[in-house]
């Protein structure tokens, strides 16, 4: 039987504004200790961070599983581009069996108590640190993560499990949440994310969840690279789905516009136009900002696992769709401000020919 000790950490990540000022929040947040944490491996550097997150500590809280009291320590990260990260994290009682870990990972699935927990520090968290939020509001989207991290495993002799051995555990029930056995070609299909650097630790990464068998407890550099992962795919998410609810508001107002009475027909795009001007220009500047508050620069261990957990979250796919959505954007400001432009031509041309007309008829009643 296996023994061991672990621990999950349930990731709760929300966009509540347009920006963050760290500094702000740094002095707005001392009495909890923020700190701006780093990549801490000597793989991290090929990692370039240009604004680290500021991390901070919520204090501890209980949460009760199937009648089981579990002390949870709740913290945060906050990161520039207007993303709070709240993370819970979750004990077992003590050590326990591969069996017991993987049936304790999937009692916190979906479980409210969560939640609960992270609403309510969410809410206090953004009254602290209001005056350092750029156009302050929580969006509907929201990312849920949750990586099982283990510290120790070993077998019946209490030797710990080597890389290949650690290869060998049945993780579809804790990481898929699957009870039945799943064929080979769904394991594969499934669970391809698969990394180990040293002789004694692995990461397995999917959709929802993660595993990271790491022995030294103070090395929580996957967990950082997870964490802005999620950070960014919730950008890309909250902008996209922006986007999706501008452009049928767009239509309208572009009917709207013209069916307006106006003295000067080429005034009536005016408000439009500034408006898309200014989504354009907030979409485009925000989701470059995500995109580059993380450079891979070399293809290590790390590096390797950040790409591939944009891989898995799609990251590309969203921001492609982003892209299309803010080029119909650009090509509806491009179409008004030609109507515009039309508009403004054709009522210089009735001027001058008003004027000419006006100059003939003067030079007639003064004959």
């Amino acid at each position: 039987m296996l023994t061991v000790l672990g621990s999950a950490i349930a990731y709760r990540l929300f966009d509540v504004g347009y920006a963050i000022d760290l500094e702000g929040a740094l002095a707005l947040l001392a009495a909890s200790a923020p700190d701006r944490v780093r990549p801490v491996r000597g793989e991290g550097q090929a990692l370039q961070i240009s604004n680290p997150p500021v991390t901070v500590s919520l204090g501890s809280d209980v949460l009760v599983v199937d009648e089981t009291v579990h002390d949870v320590e709740l913290s945060a990260r906050i990161f520039d581009f207007g993303v709070v990260s709240l993370r819970v994290r979750i004990r077992p009682p003590g050590a326990c069996s591969w069996e017991q870990f993987t049936a304790f990972g999937q009692r916190l699935e979906h479980h409210p108590g969560i939640n609960t927990l992270v609403q309510a520090q969410l809410q206090l968290l953004c009254e602290r640190m209001r005056p350092a939020i750029e156009r302050p509001a929580v969006a509907g989207v929201h990312e849920d993560y949750t990586v099982f991290r283990i510290t120790h495993i070993s077998d019946d002799q209490g030797t710990p499990l080597s890389a290949a051995e650690l290869a060998s555990l049945d993780v579809v029930p804790l990481l898929l949440n699957e009870t039945r056995p799943l064929s080979a070609e769904a394991r594969r299909e499934l669970l391809p994310h698969r990394f180990t650097y040293y002789g004694d630790d692995l990461a397995l990464l999917t959709w929802e969840n993660a595993l990271v068998v790491e022995p030294r407890e103070e090395d929580t550099d996957l967990q950082y690279i997870l964490e802005f992962a999620n950070a960014q795919l919730l950008e890309l998410r909250y902008y996209d789905a922006q986007l999706d609810a501008e452009l049928p508001k767009l239509y309208d107002a572009i009917e709207a516009a013209r069916a307006r009475r106006s003295v000067f027909p080429g005034r009536r795009f005016a408000a439009l136009l500034s408006r898309l001007q200014a989504q354009v220009a907030d979409s485009t500047e925000l989701v470059e900002r995500v995109e580059n508050a993380l450079k891979v620069t070399d293809d290590v261990y790390l590096a390797r696992v950040y790409s591939a957990a944009l891989e898995l979250f799609r990251g590309r796919a969203w921001r492609a769709g982003i892209d299309r959505k803010l080029a119909i954007l650009r090509e509806t400001y491009a179409m008004l401000n030609s109507e515009a432009q039309a508009h403004r031509s054709e009522t210089l041309e009735i001027a001058i020919v008003v004027l000419i007309v006006g100059e003939l008829v003067m030079a007639v009643l003064r004959g």
